[in-house]
């Protein structure tokens, strides 16, 4: 039959081949993928520089800087600076976890902060037990916690689940400034550290918690690669569909709690050692409302990203200390450059393992 809707193909076909036969630039793509256009200079130098920030090489320059920081600048303003931010980082690795992987909304994440400062700081000044020793009692409290708090709640979703969670959180706070037991208003004070160890307790302390947030970063680096992560990422983007496809998401949502609620808990022993005091104001709503903003700025769901996005929000202003009271202005005035320029974050996540996704093209073309 010769019917005029047959001629765009073969006009589209011919113009296929003759620019294949004429080695012209053409844009081929597999079928269902959409046609892309070349790259610009500037596409590829963002592409490289993607690429490097998020090699695994990178990631173990850090750890190694990072070990070997004391080497490099052992001055107690520089240790004391340091070990707050690898605090930070361990918050926001755990907040990802409930965020960026699983796609929970959590407005209250310090009250897991909390109950791991509290928990080592009530054991260690009220009763004598060494620092070390309390964080099998403090992994248990956060679990606790977590299955109180995520038991009725997880079946909720988006605002509700995040107005619950600040509930939460605020709950926490003030039931420890209610209660003599905690210490009120006035908290706990005289918390020991976790020794010497034959070297300044300051740097001794950096070293421990160095070692204990590059261990937790690793853990949730393979955490999210694993089957677990990809069903909380199955959970983040359709957690109907996920259902459909057999994935028990009350469970899975369950597991990415009880996770975070771990690494903050002891994130709370590492800063009640740092400190040797903790209050109440110490765990108030700004404390989830910073975590949160590291992993959004970072890139929900990617663990170089969330790393780099804490390491941001808690040096950036120690940087801008010589702008004084301008400071925090200048502080937030870049953030919102760095929104509107890179709003998934500074290092976002991949779809897809480069291999992973190498094998699926040429399974494609095939």
């Amino acid at each position: 039959m010769n019917d005029d809707s047959t001629l765009p193909v073969a006009d589209d076909a011919s113009v296929y081949v003759r620019a294949v036969e004429e080695r012209a630039p053409a844009n081929v793509a597999l079928a269902g993928k959409g046609v892309g256009t070349p790259r610009t200079g500037r596409t590829g130098v963002a592409e490289a520089l993607s690429g490097v920030l998020a090699s695994k090489w990178l990631g173990l320059g850090v750890a190694v800087v990072a070990l070997a920081l004391p080497f490099l600048d052992s001055r107690t303003y520089v240790i004391q600076i340091a070990v707050d931010a690898l605090i930070f980082v361990m918050l926001a690795v755990g907040l990802n976890i409930v965020v960026g992987y699983c796609g929970l909304l959590d407005l209250g994440y310090a009250a897991f902060f909390a109950i791991g400062a509290y928990t080592s700081g009530l054991l260690s000044t009220r009763y004598g037990w060494p620092l070390l020793a309390t964080l099998p009692v403090v992994v248990a409290t956060a679990v606790v916690g977590g299955l109180v708090i995520g038991g009725p709640t997880l079946r909720l979703r988006s605002d509700y689940l995040a107005i619950v969670t600040l509930g939460f959180g605020e709950i926490i706070r003030i039931t420890a400034n209610n209660l003599d037991f905690t210490g009120g208003p006035n908290g706990l004070y005289g918390i020991p550290d976790f020794g010497a160890f034959g070297l300044r307790s300051d740097i001794a302390l950096y070293w421990i918690t160095a070692i204990t947030v590059v261990l937790a970063v690793l853990f949730s680096s393979r955490l999210g690669r694993g089957r677990l992560g990809r069903a909380w990422r199955f959970v983040r983007e359709d957690e109907d569909a996920a259902e459909a496809m057999g994935i028990h998401t009350y469970k899975v949502k369950f597991a990415a709690y009880i996770a975070g609620a771990v690494f903050g808990g002891i994130a709370g022993v590492l800063f009640a050692a740092h400190q040797t005091a903790i209050s109440p104001p110490s765990f108030n709503f700004l404390w989830s409302a910073l975590i949160l903003m590291a992993v959004v700025l970072g890139g929900m769901g990617s663990t170089p990203g969330v790393v780099l996005g804490a390491l941001v929000i808690s040096l950036l202003p120690e940087l801008l200390r010589g702008a004084e009271n301008w400071r925090y202005l200048v502080f937030g005035l870049l953030l919102i450059l760095v929104m509107l320029f890179r709003p998934q974050g500074l290092l976002p996540a991949r779809a897809a393992e480069p291999g992973r996704r190498g094998r699926r093209v040429q399974e494609g073309a095939s």
